[in-house]
């Protein structure tokens, strides 16, 4: 199957796109971190290949490795289009906004050929669902007509996550990623096309590029955000290793700080598991990078957290079921 990628990107060697014939595409939350509860991944695996990506150990389910395999051994839903109309349509479902995607990017380079994501999109402006899009790649641009769609019925928000400013350590650590400035000016062109868009800085890697968070978020507005979100480094099971290793032959010169800070982000461990601070880190470290980010962003006009919910794709209007019959848990 056809792979492309971005102007200026590099390409992995060794890329294999697997075919899938999915049970099922949407998948359920309950996490109070997250803003969202149900979201809707087309690929499994990452061809941007992100030294810190969290969403590395779901590939060890497949009996492949959490390192060189997510990167390059990539599965396509081939029916998720298909999948979500027949899930939307379904009387349980109670019509709540969709993210794209929870786990890995729904515009990774198999994105350009297979147009997953452009059709579950279409899926939901047909169907008036609430959608939110989360991605590195400029290729969301392609689908502006889409999302104006959408945001004439269920509503949308676009999002580009874009956590590091210094080019060289956003190729170092996210090698097959458009670059930062390119991001930018895909979150330019979506502002100006009327969809509400957003930066996520995640993750903020302390003693890396939390002092970029105040000039992320000042390009973020001039580029015509609207919100902002940041999460702390998450280094769960083999995504330690994955990190540490690339950190540490990439920048041997910064690594040994940066793992410090780590772990004075997390109680002097290099990952935390407890709702809340996992994302976000605890003590005096933390608390700092918190105060920065909240700070420049009230100093750009960009929303943040309470305040975001007002942003949040709305409800189709999808009445609910008569209490006893159908309940949340059992939604989809």
């Amino acid at each position: 199957l056809a792979v492309e990628y971005e102007e200026g990107v590099e390409r992995p060697q060794g890329l294999k796109l697997y075919r899938e014939t999915a049970q099922s595409l949407l998948s359920r939350n309950d996490s109070p971190d997250l803003p969202f509860r149900y979201s809707a991944n087309p690929y499994r695996g990452c061809a941007h290949a992100c030294a810190y990506c969290y969403a590395r150990p779901y590939h060890e389910y497949l009996g492949w490795s959490a390192g060189t395999d997510f990167d390059t051994r990539i599965v396509a839903k081939v029916n998720a289009p298909e999948l979500l109309r027949r899930e939307l349509a379904s009387p349980k479902w109670l019509g709540e906004p969709i993210a794209f995607s929870g786990v890995t990017d729904c515009y990774q380079p198999a994105e350009h050929g297979l147009r997953l994501t452009r059709r579950c999109l279409q899926v939901c402006a047909e169907a008036g669902n609430g959608a939110g899009v989360i991605t590195k790649s400029p290729l969301i641009l392609r689908d502006i007509d889409v999302l104006r769609e959408l945001s004439q019925g269920g509503g949308v928000n676009a999002v580009l996550s874009i956590p590091i400013w210094n080019e060289k350590h956003a190729n170092l650590l996210e090698p097959y990623v458009a670059a930062p400035e390119q991001r930018f000016r895909a979150l330019e062109k979506l502002a100006a096309a009327g969809i509400c868009t957003g930066i996520s800085i995640g993750p903020v890697i302390p003693g890396l590029n939390d002092s970029d968070i105040p000039r992320l978020l000042k390009r973020a507005a001039e580029a015509g955000a609207r919100f902002a979100f940041y999460t702390l480094l998450r280094l769960p099971g083999a995504v330690r290793e994955v990190f540490l290793t690339r950190l540490r032959s990439a920048l041997p010169e910064v690594a040994g700080k940066v793992e410090h800070h780590i772990r004075e982000t997390r109680q002097g461990e290099l990952y935390d598991t407890a709702f809340g601070s996992r994302m976000r880190g605890s003590g005096p470290m933390a608390d700092l990078i918190e105060d920065l980010f909240r700070v420049h962003a009230a100093r750009h006009g960009l929303l943040t957290g309470e305040r975001l919910m007002g942003l949040i794709p709305r409800q189709s209007g999808r009445k609910r079921q008569p209490a006893g019959q159908m309940d949340l848990f059992n939604a989809v």
